[in-house]
């Protein structure tokens, strides 16, 4: 249960830290229990707005349908953005907690109730000392992460406008609690998806002489793609070409007419990722035309690599390291985040925060430690009363 209710307000001056860190496991729980799908987010956004009102925390106006933009401080002086992110993923929970998700199908089976409750905590300790803070902070509650679109939402809201820095976080389950990382330059990779339409000519599967394999010719394009990563650029380059989906044919003795291929790629590189979708097209081209089948490629790509800002990156690990963290260098990621669109706007730094889960991100026994939440919401406040001070003074 919540330490007050939605229609109660609270000084949040008032609350201990054992208190505090209590009220954000609650809320952290709450929004476990009642996950959300990326821009389907009301009753998410409606909670979010109710804690942060309780507190007198001023909501921004910015037109949203979900998600929601609050600021703490006065209006003069430089601006610093927080940001977590709200929507949660299509899997159904298995993790066997009290507090499992009560929507069938629907899970934060990527932590992003964590980073909510994260950024609600630093919220809260921003506000209690709102009188000496230098300038403003602005907190994002973005939606539709897991789409890649939230981001871009609130950038075209004018939710980034003014802001002089902006940090995000990303709870990581293989770090210990207690251990935080990240690193100056490209740190996650960029995401973009396709989508392989392979068309032969069907026939029984007694006489495949008197048709053009579409199964066969899939399957020799999923091995050629991986001559991609291995021949067509240096072994230096972090580069992923991974093929998730293979789907033909409705029964067991035709062969179907066409096969339909999904998958991702994956790269730091801004050039090898404009040079990649030529490639593959090349690749499945001549594939195809050698078996007597057409392949055509449809390109959908999704947010840039995430690339700190080096000055921030370091900012971020010395204030880690101040708020008691052990701090790590991290190594560049594979995985995709669309705070990448932010850092193309302003400069700002994304980090890892561990949550120590058995399971990793998107495992249906996902579970982070939540006694990871309250000092990664001491850590936020501290960091962005640490970058007031440092644009103060610039």
């Amino acid at each position: 249960m919540s330490l007050h209710t939605a229609d109660d307000t609270l000084d949040a001056a008032s609350l201990t830290p054992l208190k505090l860190e209590q009220q954000l496991i609650d809320w952290r729980r709450e929004l476990h229990q009642n996950p959300e799908l990326s821009n389907h987010e009301y009753a998410t956004t409606k909670r979010i707005t109710q804690w942060l009102n309780a507190a007198g925390i001023r909501i921004l106006n910015l037109g949203l349908k979900t998600g929601v933009v609050a600021e703490i401080g006065p209006q003069d002086g430089p601006l610093v953005a927080l940001r977590g992110d709200i929507d949660a993923l299509p899997i159904n929970e298995i993790s066997g907690v009290p507090f499992s998700s009560q929507q069938a199908g629907v899970m934060h089976a990527c932590g992003h109730d964590f980073h909510t409750s994260v950024i609600l905590g630093a919220a809260y300790l921003l506000k209690a000392r709102e009188d000496q803070l230098p300038g403003r902070v602005r907190l994002f509650f973005q939606p539709a992460e897991e789409r890649f679109n939230g981001a871009l939402q609130l950038i075209e809201a004018g939710a980034l406008d003014k802001v002089d820095a902006i940090f995000g976080l990303h709870n990581a389950p293989q770090l210990p609690v207690g251990t935080f990382s990240t690193k100056g330059g490209a740190f996650y990779a960029n995401v973009d998806r396709f989508q392989i339409t392979v068309t032969g000519k069907g026939a029984h599967a007694a006489h495949p002489e008197e048709g053009v394999d579409s199964i066969v010719t899939a399957s020799h394009i999923v091995t050629a793609l991986q001559t991609l990563v291995s021949r067509h650029f240096s072994t230096k380059e972090s580069v992923v070409v991974s093929v998730t989906r293979i789907e033909g044919g409705n029964t067991w003795n035709v062969l179907p007419q066409d096969v339909d291929l999904e998958g991702t790629v994956r790269t730091h590189n801004a050039e090898i990722r404009e040079q990649i979708p030529g490639k593959i097209r090349q690749v499945i081209e001549g594939v195809a035309q050698a078996l007597g089948a057409k392949a055509e490629l449809h390109w959908f790509p999704g947010p840039p690599a995430v690339v700190n800002t080096p000055r921030w990156a370091e900012f971020a690990s010395q204030a880690a390291r101040e708020s008691g963290y052990n701090v790590e260098l991290s190594e560049a990621q594979m995985g995709g985040e669309d705070f990448a669109h932010y850092l193309h706007h302003v400069p700002g730094a994304f980090v890892s925060i561990g949550s120590a889960s058995e399971f990793g991100l998107h495992h249906p026994k996902f579970n982070p430690n939540e006694k990871a939440i309250y000092p990664a919401a001491v850590y936020f406040q501290q960091l962005a009363e640490k970058a007031l001070a440092e644009l103060t003074e610039k």
